[in-house]
């Protein structure tokens, strides 16, 4: 069975509990930091496909750079090419951590979502 793919930022506590979940319920991964090695806009795209979510829940709304970019207001009205170079260019814009399954994939850490997806590998 494939790792699973973790795009996560080490000094964030929401992506060190995630982590920490998986390893102690023994699922087996591949991190990357998303701050020095963001997913690139093809993948971005890929993942907002595949989440059924829209493309502002990939944006981390409580960072530096999602405010100073004035996303709130500019996401309204943005292209979707526009807001995944904006996410590739900058990894803190992305909210974390990004778990992809290889058949689902979860933004953020919701403990029942990760058992739903998870418990099963």
């Amino acid at each position: 069975m494939a790792a699973v793919s973790v795009w996560q930022y080490p000094k964030c506590s929401t992506c060190r509990k995630a982590l920490r979940w998986m390893t102690d319920h023994g699922v087996v991964f591949q991190a990357t930091d998303i701050v020095t090695k963001p997913p690139a806009p093809a993948k971005l795209r890929e993942l907002v496909r595949r989440s059924g979510l829209p493309i502002a829940r990939f944006f981390n709304t409580s960072g530096v750079s999602y405010r100073a970019g004035g996303f709130r207001t500019r996401l309204m009205t943005m292209p979707e090419a526009e807001a995944i170079a904006a996410l590739a260019a900058d990894g803190k814009l992305i909210k974390r951590p990004i778990v992809d399954t290889g058949t689902a994939v979860l933004v953020g850490f919701d403990e029942a979502a990760y058992r739903k997806e998870l418990s099963r590998r």
